[in-house]
This record gives C-alpha cells, structure tokens and sequence, in this order.
C-alpha cells in the first residue's frame, strides 16, 4: 500500500517538472519575440486612442490588441524558422530555439501558423476584416517578401520592407474605426523613416556576422562610413517627419516638444556615430533609437488626452 507522502506525491508536480514546463513556456515565447512586439503594440495602441476623440470601444480594442499581438508574434517565429540556418552561424542568434535544438522546425511551425490563425480569425469575427486583412498583409511581408527575399537581395531591404513594421498604428487605426485615414498614415511614416537608421546601427555593430552568412546588409554591401552617413540623414529626415502631426493639428505643443528634444537626440547619437565613434557608438545609437520610438508615442498620448 502506497503511503500517505507516496500517494501526495503523485498529484503534486516535482520541482524539477515545474522548472522544464515553465522553461518550455519561456521557449515558445522567445519565438514570437516579445519586446519588439510589445513596442509595435505600443504603437497601435496609439493609434487606437488618436482614433476616437473620446473613450475607446471595449471590444475592438482588446480584441484588437490580442489578434494583431498574435499575428505579430507569429510574423515573428516565422522569421525564426526561415533564417534557423543563418541564426545559428551568429553569435547573436546562435542561441534561439532552433538553432540551440531546443525546439523542432515542425513544433515551431505549428505553433506559428497556430497563432497566426487565431489572432486573424480574432480580428475578422470580433473586430473587422479590414484589419485582419492588413494584418495579414503585413505579416507575409515580414515573414515571406523580407525574410525569404528581400533580406537576401538587396541592403535596401530594411527600407523596401519597412513598411511591414511601420503598419502597427494604422491596424490600431482601422480596429476601432474600420476605416483609413490619413493621421494613420502619418503615424505610419514616422516608423518608416525611423527603422533604416534604428536597424543599420545594430547592422554596423553585427557587420562581420552579416558578411559571414553573406546577408547584404547597408554596411557589408557599402561599408560602415557609407552607413553612417544614411543613418545621419535619415534622422535629420525623421526629424522633419515627426513635425507633421502637428501641423495637420493631430497633436499641439506637448508632442513638439517631445519630439524636438527627441529627435535632437538622435541626431546627436548618429553625428557622434559618423564624426566620433568608438566601440560602443552604435550600439548605444541602437538602443537610443528604441527610446525615442517610445517616449514619441508616449507623447503623443499625453498631448491628445491632456490637450
């Protein structure tokens, strides 16, 4: 007869099952590349709450939220899948799911194409089509047209593609209004402009992986001055677009001056990355960059709810 410590243990789950099921949780998370999802949520949501001059319709805002997230995350793990050779030549990616062999190419598949399908089902039965379709689109072209192509063809692909990414608050737009407008696509060119220099400054810092697995990345293809150089210019332009909101009268005062102060960083970063860099100048370029996107659309909530 089992004993009284035997028969307790068989319903209580050990530690060390516990410690595989959890960490078989932070896996499968790890592939739909969390804060970079979470920034472009950030993003619709702002497009969510500049959409509708009053309070945000419950429904279309949390479903909303959750199907463009899981197209997001499966965009994502797609993008694990596809470069699961390139990833594992590179000390950066060496040690995601695939390339580790903590996950199979079906498993991640599965889970993948899984989340993808039920935040678009999600999205057409709780939100609308409209969304759900551009969701979509923007989910085939980070995960098919960037990936599988252009990322292989050409070191414009981070420009060429970047409208995939820029999608965000135009799909927050379209989740709690059903329809597209012009503010949404400036909130759209705004991500545009700021991801080729957001992304070529961690390009520079990753050149010599980029070269090894032959991916044509700005700084391979043309060297790193040339990509400094694109960098400084595309802040200075992005420092002209983040002025649009304001003179369409999307936002006032609180959003300029955010983003003068912002955008004045970044110029700084990039002209301190083109005329006095040292080792950690593009890293710290990358990491500034990423702020900036934050705290921009964080101004923009606060100018729209305070003002």
């Amino acid at each position: 007869m089992a004993s009284r410590t035997d028969t307790h243990n068989q319903f209580v789950p050990s530690s060390n099952t516990a410690v595989r099921e959890k960490a078989a949780w932070r896996v499968y998370l790890t592939l739909t590349k969390p804060k970079v999802v979470a920034l472009m949520l950030l993003t619709a949501l702002v497009g969510m709450c500049l959409a509708v001059p009053n309070g945000l319709p419950i429904q279309q805002t949390l479903v909303g939220m959750l199907g463009i997230g899981l197209m997001a995350g499966s965009a994502a793990a797609f993008n694990h899948l596809i470069d699961r050779r390139i990833d594992g030549q590179m000390s950066r990616t060496s040690r995601r799911p695939l390339p580790s062999g903590e996950l199979s190419s079906a498993r991640v598949f599965m889970f993948a194409a899984s989340i993808g399908v039920i935040g678009f089902v999600a999205l057409v039965v709780w939100v609308n089509a409209l969304t759900a379709w551009l969701t979509f689109a923007s989910l085939l072209g980070y995960a098919v047209v960037y990936t599988m192509y252009l990322k292989r063809a050409t070191p414009q692909n981070i420009v060429i593609a970047g409208i995939a990414g820029a999608m965000p608050p135009l799909l927050g737009w379209t989740a709690v209004t059903n329809e597209l407008h012009s503010n949404a696509w400036l909130l759209v060119m705004i991500i545009f402009i700021w991801t080729p220099p957001h992304f070529w400054a961690l390009a520079i810092h990753r050149r010599d992986e980029y070269a090894k697995v032959n991916i044509p990345m700005l700084p391979v293809t043309h060297g790193i001055e040339y990509t400094k150089t694109s960098i400084l210019l595309y802040t200075l332009l992005l420092s002209v677009v983040c002025i649009l909101p304001v003179l369409v009268g999307m936002s006032s005062w609180i959003y300029l001056s955010a983003s003068l102060v912002l955008n004045g960083g970044f110029v700084y970063h990039a002209w301190v990355l083109k005329y006095r860099s040292n080792a950690t100048s593009a890293m710290q370029t990358f990491k500034f960059s990423i702020y900036h996107l934050m705290v921009l659309f964080a101004a923009l909530l606060l100018d729209h709810y305070l003002l």
